[in-house]
Parts: structure tokens; sequence; C-alpha cells
């Protein structure tokens, strides 16, 4: 008999729900979350099942993973999809889930999600820890700016190197508040040598990797963005056209269509926001800081004096989603464009 399962999978517990064809519950339960105890429960309740299926979360590819490396062939689904099935049950619990779940690979109403492999994974974790270090330091810094300010004193724009400088000439006038600021600052600069660190192991992860090496071919692109790419996307095989990697990194607008009325919305900004930020940021670089012309960057200085800058710069970093593709795709360096000017 062919089994169904849907697995609702939270911290602690995993509830499991098997339907068999015609929607029947067959079985169902709730075990610890870990892919041995999971498989040993299938194998009681649901031996050889069709399809396992868990939503998209923090731990769907460990799990994945290890129930694999069970024998079981579990398969993520897309949570914003299953998000659908799951709100349409009068009472919202984790065994409703799981039998909801069941009732998606019962009928094939889901969009698989690739799993990331290990080596992906450990790269979006250095790169995560190193936005979230950089995030507090700016954190850090607005607080500053805020205390500094009640008094009348402003920071006004400085360089990231200068900041605890200008932070100590306002004190200087102010010394009362020094005690506070000074704990403030000493907090920074340990989150910056923490930075520091994490930035000099991403470079070197570029610098090994062979494809980080090609894209990084391509104006304005540098390590943290092919690191950060090539980390989002995994596998370049699984894309059957380039075009279709914008609209995985949320860069490409919403369409609302309806009746006679249909019209474009903003960029859907689904996807990895982290990858999206710094194709953004590379964008940004080969329009202001790449001196050199080449055909995106012609492309895109066009498209600023019609859209204006901003929309060019969203529309650029999609053009980079796909070109940074190509590349890893062609296995060639970029090309320039001798014909590329404004």
């Amino acid at each position: 008999m062919s089994y169904y399962v849907g697995l609702d999978v939270s911290l602690k517990e995993t509830h499991i729900c098997v339907r068999v064809p015609g929607g029947r519950v067959a079985a169902s339960g709730c075990v610890a979350t870990c892919p041995v105890a999971i498989a040993a429960w299938l194998g009681a309740h649901a031996p050889g099942a069709e399809t396992v299926v868990l939503e998209t979360g923090g731990l769907s590819s460990w799990l994945c993973e290890g129930l694999c490396e069970q024998g079981v062939g579990a398969v993520i689904v897309d949570a914003r999809l299953a998000k659908g099935a799951l709100s349409g049950r009068a009472n919202k619990n984790d065994a409703n889930d799981a039998e909801a779940l069941a009732w998606l690979a019962l009928t094939g109403w889901y969009r698989r999600v690739a799993v990331k492999s290990e080596r992906a994974r450990v790269r979006r974790g250095l790169l995560v820890a190193r936005s979230q270090l950089e995030g507090q330091r700016r954190s850090l810094e607005n607080v500053v700016r805020a205390l500094l300010r009640g008094f009348g004193l402003k920071v006004g724009s400085v360089a990231k190197g200068g900041f605890e400088a200008r932070a100590r000439v306002l004190l200087a006038d102010l010394p009362q508040l020094g005690d506070a600021v000074e704990a403030l600052l000493t907090a920074r600069r340990a989150l910056m040598a923490e930075a520091l660190g994490l930035e000099k192991r991403i470079k070197a992860a570029a610098r090994q990797s062979a494809t980080c090496r090609r894209l990084m071919t391509v104006p304005g692109v540098g390590p943290m963005t092919a690191l950060t790419f090539v980390a989002a996307i995994d596998d370049p095989r699984r894309f059957a056209d380039s075009y279709d990697v914008g609209a995985y990194l949320g860069l490409t607008p919403r369409l609302f269509a309806s009746g006679q009325t249909t019209y474009k919305g903003r960029i859907s900004k689904w996807g990895d926001s982290l990858a999206r930020h710094m194709l953004y940021e590379a964008a940004n670089a080969m329009l202001v800081r790449v001196k050199a012309w080449s055909a995106p960057k012609a492309w895109a200085a066009r498209l600023a004096r019609r859209i204006g800058p901003k929309k060019a710069r969203v529309a650029l970093a999609r053009k980079l989603a796909v070109i940074l593709h190509r590349i890893w795709l062609s296995g060639e360096d970029f090309q320039w464009k001798k014909e590329a000017v404004a």
C-alpha cells in the first residue's frame, strides 16, 4: 500500500500524519525531532512511504538530510504555498498541520525546495554572522548618536573608521556622559574586530573557490558578493533558465492581472535577502565606483536617466544575477565590450 506522510516540525517534537490513497488517515503520532526517531516511527507505521513532506524552516535541511540517510525520501516544500492549505482549517494546531501536509503529499500540490549542501550552509553561516555583527555595530553607533544629540552634540556624516574619534571629540565638551558612551564604544570595537575576522575568512573562502574567482571578474562584484551568490544558489543546474535566478532572489516585479486590469508592482523581495542586498551593492559599485564602461553599466546608465537611479540599480542587480549564473554555468570570465558607452 502507498503511504503519504506529512511532518509538522517544531524544535522538540514532530507531529506525523499518514494518509493512504483516498485520503483516509492511516496513522498519526508525535515523536522527538530526530531523523532516527522519525524514521523508526515511519518504519513501523508507513513502511516504504511514497512521499514524505515537511515545510521549509530552520531544521528542514538538517532533518531532510538525516531522513535520506535513514532511507526515507523526504521532500521540503515551500511554506508559502503550504500556508494556503494549512490556513483553510478551522482549528490550527500541530496535529492538524501534519494532516494538511499529508494531504499535500497525497495530491502533489506543493513546490519542492532544493536542499542546500552542507558547504553552502557553512558559507551562509559566515555571511550571516558578519551581517549580524555589522548590524549590531550600526545599532550601537545610532545609540551613541542619540545620546550625544540629547545634549545638542551632532556626530554628523563620518566614515566607519573615524566614528570613535569623532565621538571622543564631542565628549570633550560633555565628560559626564563619558562612562555611557565609552561602554558603547568598547562594545563597538569588539564587534568590529570580530566582523573583520569573519570578513578575512570570507575573502579567503572566495579566493579558494574557482567559481567565486570567476564571478569576481564582473565589475563591481567582490568576494563578499561572489560568495553570497554561490551560497544562495548552491547548484546552478537547478535553474533551467538564467532569467529565473532574478525571480528566485526576489528581484523581479510582481504582476497583478484581473479582468481588464493589469499592472506591475514593486519587486517581490522573496528569496535570500542577503544575496539580494549584496547584488544591489554590486550594482551600485558598478555604476558609481567602477570607472571603466561595460555593457551592463552602459545599459543601467541609460535606464537611470529614464526611470531614476534607484530603480536602475535594482534592475542592474537583477541583470547581474543573470550574468553571474551564466558565467557560473559556462565557466568563462566576464567579457568586456569595447562598444559599451553611455
